[in-house]
């Protein structure tokens, strides 16, 4: 089984079922079919793509991603979902360490596209406005013919099916890039087992059912939101509702009720903002699952006081597939803890030689199970740090307790989580070093009430270089991702650095910001990025 043949059998049960709403839009199951199944056609047919080419996939969260999903699976070809938010140069990176010729975009994307086509020559653009033209085509078909109710899970007429993908359940699927300490993104290599694997876990601990609807509103080309808001809800013959307005959190909310929503898996940021909502009515939902970034005790207390609903906190990382972690249904749910590992999925906390430590003593925490990643993209170095006996190193510190329950308590990669969204100091410093008179950088992150986590940047000028903060900011701006950009820049003399020379972070984190504090100087910012802060 691979992921094509999995949707291709949700298909043949759910032929006539609603499986993605989008505003006032339904798209049936065998609408998405008859997308994915053009998409692959038009890949193979008209862009050359064959069997374990890369293909990428650019793009905001829109009806469209789904069926390019599936059609690139269909084509026997592997996915590589690429931020939305990232600027043509961080693109440009990607396309070219995963060799990709096709990418899937759309118009809103089109000020970078002629920078990537310059850079790249043999790009090809796939934009998505061909599948909205097929979904009219589509409709209005089906406008004029009425089709009969399966008899079993046969097809109805006009649902046509090409050739079976051949690929095989430990072929590569999905390529997810993550940044690295090094500076530049890995590509996580996850297998059609991986996310079977994954979603049938999840399908278990959660307990969903084909009845559920999940409401979608981050951003799909995240794993968390790939496997969890796309693949468990479609492979299980669930419902997708996707949100299109994330401002204000009403908007989110109203279709929530509107399609009466009962999954919602969410970032601790939103469940505040629905804690200090006005909500005049019961939510259906049933449950709600928090990710991406630490779950505050606070949140989860008013949350649960408020709505009445279970609020799961979870753990994971791409390279898993990404969930690993999650407080029970059934269960006893620990403030402050990501849960216990899902099923088929071991956990263990290990010291830096591997001896696996016992109740309450702290050590790196490692994954083993059929979601674990084959490897680094074309990285067989970083692959050999991570995976060691089978085990994979999160890089994350924690233990776990005498029910078996797990905690993070710190972190071993020098990583910084905006809105539960990895930013790596590196990456950031590299950019700031290209800066005219700039001697020394380093970035670290504070603290911030709405984001989780922000970028600060420490610099010290070459010598009698005077430095413009704004100029700097706008200087990276150019080059990176918006939420990678430091929200604060200090000038120092001199990094502190340890007798051996290493830049001391700690004590950089412990200095204090002067004049307005972070969380007030990107207000306008945050609410701009994510609509429902």
């Amino acid at each position: 089984m691979n992921l094509a043949g999995a949707f291709t059998e949700s298909v043949l049960k759910n032929s006539h079922k609603i499986g993605l709403y989008w505003g006032e839009r339904e798209y049936s199951y065998t609408e998405l079919w008859h997308l994915s199944n053009f998409v692959s056609e038009q890949l193979q047919g008209h862009y050359g793509v064959k069997p374990g080419d890369r293909v990428g996939l650019w793009l905001k969260n829109c009806p469209e991603f789904v069926p390019s999903v599936f059609g690139i699976l269909l084509a026997g070809a592997v996915v590589v979902p690429i931020n939305n938010f990232l600027k043509a140069d961080e693109v440009n990176f990607i396309l070219g360490d995963a060799g990709i010729d096709v990418l899937v975009t759309d118009a809103e994307l089109g000020a970078h596209h002629r920078a990537l086509e310059a850079a790249r020559p043999h790009l090809r653009l796939f934009r998505i406005e061909q599948i909205e033209a097929s979904a009219q085509e589509f409709n209005n078909r089906a406008a004029e013919v009425a089709i009969p109710k399966p008899e079993g899970h046969r097809p109805p007429p006009n649902l046509q099916y090409p050739p079976r993908s051949e690929r095989a359940e430990s072929d590569l699927a999905i390529i997810i890039y993550t940044s690295g300490t090094t500076g530049k993104p890995k590509g996580a290599m996850l297998s059609h087992g991986n996310l079977l694997h994954n979603v049938e876990s999840c399908r278990i601990v959660l307990q969903t059912v084909a009845a559920d609807r999940f409401a979608v509103l981050l951003p799909l080309f995240h794993t968390y939101m790939l496997t969890c808001g796309l693949l468990l809800p479609l492979l299980i013959g669930g419902s997708i509702v996707l949100v299109k307005s994330l401002h204000p959190v009403r908007n989110v909310l109203q279709d929530i009720i509107q399609r009466q929503a009962t999954v919602l898996p969410a970032i601790p940021q939103f469940y505040r903002s629905m804690v200090n909502a006005t909500i005049p009515v019961p939510l259906p939902l049933r449950i709600c699952i928090s990710g991406s970034a630490p779950l505050p005790a606070q949140i989860l207390k008013e949350f649960e006081a408020k709505f009445h609903i279970p609020l799961i906190e979870g753990y994971g990382l791409s390279e898993a597939s990404p969930v690993v972690t999650k407080n029970p249904l059934d269960r006893t749910r620990k403030a402050g803890s990501i849960g216990l590992p899902i099923p088929n999925v071991e956990v263990s906390i290990q010291d830096d030689a591997g001896r696996e430590l016992g109740t309450d003593e702290i050590g790196e925490v490692c994954v083993r199970g059929g979601n674990v990643m084959l490897g680094y993209w074309k990285q067989p170095v970083e692959t050999a740090k991570v995976l060691r006996n089978e085990w994979l190193l999160t890089g994350d510190v924690g233990y776990r307790d005498q029910e078996g329950y797990y905690y993070i308590t710190d972190r071993k990669k020098d990583m910084i989580l905006v809105n539960g969204i990895n930013v790596y100091p590196r990456e950031v410093e590299e950019v700031i070093y290209q800066f005219p008179g700039v001697k020394e950088a380093a970035v670290v992150g504070v603290r911030d009430s709405r984001k989780g986590e922000q970028p600060v940047a420490y610099v010290v000028p070459n010598d009698g270089a005077v430095l413009d903060e704004k100029a700097l900011r706008h200087f990276v701006r150019r080059k990176l991702a918006d939420y990678k950009i430091p929200r604060k820049v200090m000038f120092l003399t001199a990094l502190p650095r340890n007798a051996a020379g290493k830049i001391l972070k700690t004590t950089l984190r412990d200095l204090p910001l002067p004049g307005e504090d972070v969380t007030t100087l990107c207000a306008a910012e945050t609410c701009r990025l994510n609509g429902f802060l």
